[in-house]
């Protein structure tokens, strides 16, 4: 650094001149305090050293994978690697630039190596990406599979991974949950414990699906940025959203019309997943090759399952994994864990509250305080986690349950009846009657009242008012009940339908409703401006079915019209107490968009072959007789004074 000597001369006589003022001069602003999340970043900027590697795959692919080493790491202090693979990226890029966070906070205080991997073919990771990669019970020379991707990354981190222990845990939410589960089969020896958490299991019905009708909100917003091709590897991790000109998805899509024109008005044919979704519009050899269930073997590992109660992506995947699990690997540690949380609502939330529910204390706690000592036993030798074969929230009466088995043994099975008038029953019908109305998929019954071009995460808790009122929706509803009321484990939906059209949709859903004065509420609550939730009507559980797969959903059948027909369908597991006072309800309708598609109500071959002409009005009845009593099959789980 050089000075000129006039510039010198001149800010020496400044200083002599002005010496006393700048004295007096005020000091500058005190910087403000860090945010938790400043703290947080700096904690793991300094507590961590970040790598990043490329492990070769059996087949030569090469898979980009970073880590991050307590900087305390020794050969005398050794860590377990805690693994997640994803598709949504592993960035920032560049071994100098770190995230904010790499886990949740007493994760990254307790210390583990972090290791986060780009799998084959997205991001930074060579290969050829494939939506759920189907997997292989027997793989030759240099086939491969999420599973061997999964062996050959751990084979390599063990090995290589400095100052590690030797002992490998995995997890990860919704479709890094999937990779969690594809990881554990056949486990690799390092492999000691693994935590789906909303993973995929089969991916017509999770996230895709519902009973056969199209999730189109989500699969339309998802795959418009997911599904946008990758021709090679890339460190861009700039999320371009699509652009609805809307934050009224209903509209939106009303507008869209058939689905046909996904492609013509915005996709282009561009990505390729919707494009296999036009192409497989049943359950056939594509989506049963997508079903991870039946492969869930030779797992080794300990495992706990994870999922949200309120999850309108994935509640079908941790129920069904945590049960094909228990089934295929006897003798294993797995447990299930079930909270009253929307989908990654319990890493990312105190799950105190999810729209117009109130759980009234920090749910999230509970699984965070049991998942890290369920890691740490298992992974760093840490005492025994205590951890039970499933903890459940009970929703209605908030509150935590330890539980021997999922459903719960001692349940009892019941059978709630539509009768006449809106009445509903656990006394089969009598005399014959039936309820109808008029279905127009020109004006769908919405799914909710939110205002947002993508999903809602709040739907699965929200009041139900405003769509009990529309004469399209059939109300029934129980008396005040005189006592409690829990309702635990898989719901059935049994109804007597019948049609003028060919082809049409039921949508089920179960709602607990509060008595029109709520016990406790107070005229100073009542001044303070504070929601009265006096008859609100709360969803518990909704459920769609599309008609056409009545029978088989590979191979799909028209309704003959006015031909009374039984569909019958499950709907995911509750766990549920109706408070006495309470009502139960359920109602039934034949829409619930834009979540679930339109039906046209005209049987065609694929609804997404549709053409305007197809979508017609009609008349749907649900009887309640002796003969065709349509009902909802609950299992009751006796108080403990029954």
């Amino acid at each position: 650094m050089s000075f000129h000597p006039r510039g010198l001369l001149a800010a020496l006589a400044l200083f002599s001149l002005s010496g006393p003022a700048l004295a007096q001069a005020p000091a500058a602003p005190p910087r403000p305090p860090a945010s938790p999340e400043d703290e947080r970043a700096a904690y793991v900027r300094s507590h961590f050293t970040k790598y990043e590697v490329r492990i070769p795959m059996r087949d030569g692919v090469k898979l980009f994978t970073t880590f991050y080493v307590p900087n305390d790491a020794s050969p005398q202090k050794r860590y377990p690697v805690l693994l997640t693979r994803t598709p949504y990226s592993v960035g920032p890029y560049g071994a100098g630039r770190y995230p904010k966070t790499l886990s949740l906070p007493a994760f990254e205080k307790e210390g583990f190596i972090f290791a986060f991997q780009d799998v084959r073919g997205r991001y930074m990771s060579e290969g050829e990406f494939v939506n759920v990669r189907p997997h292989r019970d027997t793989k030759r020379g240099k086939e491969v599979d999420e599973s061997s991707d999964t062996y050959d990354t751990l084979d390599w981190l063990v090995k290589r991974v400095p100052h590690n222990n030797g002992k490998v845990g995995m997890w990860g939410v919704s479709y890094p949950g999937f990779y969690t589960s594809a990881g554990a089969i056949d486990s690799h020896p390092a492999l000691k414990a693994v935590s789906p958490q909303a993973p995929i299991a089969d991916w017509f019905w999770d996230d895709m699906h519902r009973h056969g009708a199209l999730n189109l909100q989500l699969a339309f917003s998802f795959f418009s940025i997911f599904g946008k091709p990758r021709p090679a590897p890339t460190d861009d991790t700039d999320w371009k959203s699509f652009d609805f000109g809307t934050p009224d998805a209903y509209q939106f899509f009303l507008d869209l019309g058939p689905l046909s024109n996904a492609n013509a008005k915005h996709f282009q044919g561009d990505i390729a997943f919707w494009n296999d979704l036009v192409a497989h519009p049943n359950y056939d050899a594509f989506w049963q090759a997508r079903n991870l269930l039946p492969h869930l073997r030779n797992i080794k590992a300990a495992v706990m399952v994870v999922g949200g109660w309120y999850d309108t992506e994935d509640l079908y995947g941790p129920l069904r994994t945590y049960a094909a699990i228990e089934k295929q690997n006897p003798g294993i540690a797995n447990t299930l864990v079930m909270g009253p949380w929307p989908h990654g609502g319990w890493m990312r939330s105190e799950g105190t509250s999810l729209g117009d529910a109130d759980f009234g204390f920090p749910t999230a706690a509970a699984y965070q305080d049991l998942v890290l000592a369920f890691f740490k036993q298992h992974l760093k030798g840490g005492p025994d986690a205590a951890v039970p074969e499933a903890l459940v929230f009970e929703g209605g009466a908030n509150r935590w349950r330890k539980l021997d088995a999922w459903p719960p043994r001692g349940t009892k099975e019941a059978r709630l009846y539509f009768q006449p008038q809106g009445a509903l029953t656990f006394q089969a019908p009598k005399a014959p009657s039936f309820d109808e109305y008029v279905s127009d998929p020109a004006k769908p019954v919405p799914y909710t009242q939110d205002l947002s071009p993508g999903w809602s995460k709040t739907y699965m808790t929200e009041d139900q008012r405003f769509a009990s009122r529309r004469p399209d929706v059939l109300t029934y509803q129980t008396e005040p009940l005189p006592q409690d009321l829990t309702l635990a484990g898989p719901l059935e939906a049994e109804l007597w339908v019948s049609t003028t059209g060919t082809d049409a949709d039921w949508v089920v859903k179960l709602v607990d409703v509060n008595p029109g004065k709520v016990p406790g509420w107070t005229k100073e609550q009542e001044q303070s401006g504070e929601r009265n939730r006096g008859a609100q009507q709360t969803l518990v559980r909704g459920e769609p079915f599309r008609g056409r797969f009545r029978d088989s959903y590979s191979q799909p059948k028209p309704f003959t019209p006015n031909e009374v027909t039984k569909v019958r369908f499950v709907i995911n597991d509750v766990f549920h107490t109706f408070q006495r006072g309470h009502r139960l309800m359920v109602q039934v309708q034949s829409s619930w968009f834009p979540f679930i598609d339109r039906n046209p109500q005209t049987f065609v071959p694929s609804i997404y072959e549709a053409k305007p002409t197809d979508f017609v009005r009609a008349m749907h009845r649900l009887h309640h007789t002796a003969a065709q009593p349509s009902a909802l099959k609950v299992n009751v789980l006796p108080a403990l004074d029954e």
